[in-house]
């Protein structure tokens, strides 16, 4: 296994599992945003679905920062940076 290898483990796995985490949340909120509008009527739910929106927008922004982050992580290892500051 090379030596870039081992180090692309921990971010991948550490992405993973916010995103099992944060993506589940998100996609539960999105179907009980369907199911608000039942025999209350939208009145009665615009507080709920306020709060909803507002924890929907949040989660995927995690998950979009999070993969993100992932993708710049990888390139840093692919391109030696951390082996160019071990030399100094």
């Amino acid at each position: 296994m090379r030596k870039t290898t081992k180090k692309k483990i921990a971010p991948i796995v550490i992405a993973t599992v916010v995103v099992l985490y944060v993506g589940p949340l998100v996609l539960m909120l999105l179907a009980s945003m369907g199911s608000l509008f039942g025999e209350d009527g939208p009145a009665s739910a615009l507080f709920a679905l306020a709060f909803l929106m507002a924890y929907l927008l949040l989660g995927g922004a995690v998950v979009i920062g999070v993969l993100k982050a992932l993708v710049q992580r990888l390139h840093e290892i692919d391109g030696g940076e951390e082996e160019e500051a071990s030399r100094y």
